[in-house]
């Protein structure tokens, strides 16, 4: 079976045979005459063999034989209809940024195990459906409920962008007089600016009481 040669630099003699990279598993090392650059013959799990720079396995340049861009470019420019729209923008960055390491978000999203579930990871029209069944307009963005957990029909919603800033993970919730809220939820009951609460709780170390008997003064 022909190979393609996906060049680059850098060295690496680790064994890196037996694992993972992406859809790749690495069969064995191949040395180029000429350079110091060491190669790996891997094989996709698509079935074809491919020849990879090390260190394009190890950083996550390389994650397959080309199967994956193929896949990619192929709903790109799928016949349902929704290329191009609001929608279906938000499903392709809801999977790159679960799913593609490269991407500026990644960390914050599949870098902490946070995954597409099976119903939509493949399947455009599904999310669609729920979608428009579950209230999507213009004006809102796909918030998960529990942000620890997937992007999943049970727990997702959409929402205006101050209830999915009020649902970030950063936000610390402070529980007063048997009311549970965030930081900007308790300026805007005690009719305070947000800031100035903030700076009493955060920065000057106030109790929760001081902070917020002064508001209502």
């Amino acid at each position: 079976m022909p190979l393609s040669i996906q060049c680059g630099d850098s060295m690496s003699f680790e064994d890196l045979t037996g694992k993972r990279y992406g859809k790749l598993t690495v069969i064995e090392r191949i040395y180029k005459t000429g350079n110091k650059r060491t190669f790996w013959r891997c094989k996709c799990d698509c079935g074809k063999e491919t020849v990879v720079l090390a260190s394009h396995l190890k950083n996550g340049h390389t994650k397959s034989c080309g199967c994956l861009q193929r896949e990619l470019a192929k709903e790109l420019n799928t016949e349902h209809g929704q290329s191009g729209t609001r929608l279906y923008n938000i499903y392709i960055l809801m999977k790159k940024r679960t799913g593609d390491e490269r991407d500026k978000e990644y960390k914050d999203y599949g870098g902490r195990g946070i995954k597409i579930c099976d119903e939509w990871k493949n399947d455009f029209k599904a999310f669609y459906d729920w979608s428009i069944n579950n209230g999507y307009s213009e004006n809102l963005t796909i918030d998960r409920i529990n942000v620890n957990k997937n992007y999943s029909p049970d727990n997702c919603r959409w929402a205006t962008r101050k209830e999915q800033a009020n649902n970030r993970r950063t936000n610390r919730n402070i529980s007063y007089n048997g009311e549970t809220h965030n930081i900007r939820q308790w300026a805007e009951k005690l009719g305070i600016n947000y800031n100035t609460l903030s700076s009493r709780i955060n920065k000057y170390h106030w109790t929760i009481e001081r902070a917020f008997n002064n508001a209502i003064l």
